[in-house]
């Protein structure tokens, strides 16, 4: 895949309001599959509002169990795994399994790197999330998270970003949830 159109740097990135991330989102083009092999170090943006803030603050940065980065494998030409890296008191651990595909975005329609956490059994697989990647930069990755249980609540942009690879892909984790499908998780595979 050739650069990407934009040319912002991970620093850049971290000073952009959520509307800006979203905007700059929708100019970029999706990674292939192939290309997200590895870990990648993560850390939030801009949240849009107090809430998404605090919620993001306990979930990925508690100072218990940080963030560490998140990790893809391609499996065959359409699809990956993935996991998130935290450290919990000191131990690397691994947590949330997802399955990744190149689908249309829930902002635009065009593709993205779609990491789909409800397939497997945890936390953010309960609470539907599904995060949409795009490239910026060689090795500078925007990613905007969505979850909820309702398609207004699925439409708030939680922005973050991956910068990588940074190590190998570790291990494939989680137990898949019976029943579940892809095409309920993504809004665009259901027109």
């Amino acid at each position: 895949m050739s650069s990407a159109i934009a040319s912002h740097t991970a620093e850049e990135l971290k000073k952009l309001t959520t509307e800006e991330l979203v905007t700059l989102f929708k100019s970029l083009p999706s990674p292939l599959i192939t290309e997200m092999d590895g870990e990648f170090a993560a850390c939030l943006l801009q949240q849009p509002s107090a809430l998404s803030r605090l919620f993001g603050q306990i979930s990925v940065a508690n100072p218990l169990m940080p963030w560490l980065c998140k990790a893809f494998r391609p499996v065959d030409a359409e699809s990956g795994r993935g996991y998130n890296t935290f450290s919990l008191l000191g131990k690397v651990v691994q947590r949330f399994p997802m399955q990744t595909v190149i689908a249309p975005s829930r902002y635009d329609d065009k593709p993205a790197y779609t990491l789909v956490y409800h397939l497997y059994h945890s936390m953010c697989g309960d609470i539907h999330m599904v995060d949409e990647v795009r490239k910026v930069a060689d090795g500078i990755y925007l990613g905007i998270g969505t979850w909820g249980f309702t398609s207004a609540q699925r439409q708030i942009p939680l922005p973050f970003l991956l910068e990588g690879p940074i190590g190998a892909y570790r291990k494939d984790i989680g137990r898949k949830r019976s029943g579940s499908v892809l095409a309920r998780e993504i809004p665009a595979l259901n027109r």
